[in-house]
């Protein structure tokens, strides 16, 4: 069987959902499609800072991100262009590198507070 991006989405997401709702949850990597910088739609799965347009290939990520309770990291943070850009090919820049966490697992950064460490990254450029 050919695996194609949409197949490979699919086994993601049936591996992760046997996956117990206490265990931690994470998917990091190059997920070869573009989110955007818009939330519309998945303010539960996309923080809102994002970079560029939303491609199809953005859209299963994020669907697949929805479907699992899954937050992407990369887009909960207010970032400069340099930090956020993953991917450069001539004039062309996008973000294809993304960082999921189960929700449960965000909250428990928030409200231990280590969210807070940017405020610290920001004010000496890290």
């Amino acid at each position: 069987m050919l695996l194609t991006q949409r197949n490979l989405v699919r086994k993601r997401r049936d591996s992760g959902s046997c996956v117990p709702h206490n265990e931690m949850v994470v998917f990091a990597g190059d997920m070869n499609g573009h989110i955007g910088s818009s939330n519309v739609g998945y303010d539960g799965t996309h923080g809102g800072f994002g970079y560029g347009s939303r491609n199809a290939d953005g859209s299963r990520i994020l669907e697949f991100a929805d479907g699992l309770n899954l937050v992407i990291c990369n887009t909960l943070f207010m970032k400069q262009e340099a930090k956020l850009v993953t991917y450069v090919a001539g004039p062309v820049k996008s973000t294809v590198d993304y960082i999921m966490v189960r929700w449960r697992i965000k909250l428990r950064f928030v409200m231990s507070g280590l969210f807070q460490v940017r405020n610290v990254c920001q004010s000496i450029n890290c």
